[in-house]
């Protein structure tokens, strides 16, 4: 099985800002900032973002699905798998699966991810919790999108209204 591995920024390119929205009952997010979470993963049937959008030194944000964003992380590096069977599936959760989902057992997320073609991992380090955690304004994006790439955060984050 052969990955492209991107450790260091493409030349053409320039650092992005990316979120990524998780589903609240995985838990995720307690465990990217306890850093029992080393690796995000996103695992596809066709070529979706952050594929080929992603570089090291990119900042990625960290949300539940209908709550703000909680968390900021730095890409270290980025490996991207193509033309995935059920059995490299199985073989890239056995490499990594404690580092994408920490302790626990990995055997589900084989299963229900042993039919997607391709699979990005993601290396995340400074992870840290933001505060105040701060909404975005997904307008444009998808109504189902989990994961928004932009050049700068700041021109999603909803700002809060002040009252005299």
């Amino acid at each position: 099985m052969t990955a492209v591995t991107m450790k260091h920024r493409r030349k053409d390119s320039h650092p992005a800002d990316h979120v990524a929205i998780l589903r609240k009952s995985s838990g995720l997010l307690e465990k990217i900032l306890s850093g029992e979470k080393k690796i995000e993963s996103r695992w596809y049937s066709a070529r979706f973002a952050p594929w080929d959008q992603i570089s090291p030194v990119d900042a990625i944000y960290f949300k539940y699905a209908g709550m703000p964003v909680q968390a900021k992380a730095r890409v270290e590096k980025v490996m991207q798998f193509s033309d995935l069977t059920p059995e490299k599936v199985k073989a890239l959760w056995e490499k990594y699966g404690k580092q994408i989902v920490g302790v626990t057992s990995i055997r589900p997320h084989i299963e229900s991810t042993k039919h997607k073609k391709y699979c990005i991992l993601i290396y995340l380090e400074q992870v840290q919790k933001i505060h105040p955690p701060f909404a975005i304004n997904k307008t444009g994006f998808g109504n189902a999108c989990a994961w928004l790439i932009v050049k700068n955060i700041d021109s999603i984050k909803v700002k809060a209204f002040l009252r005299n």
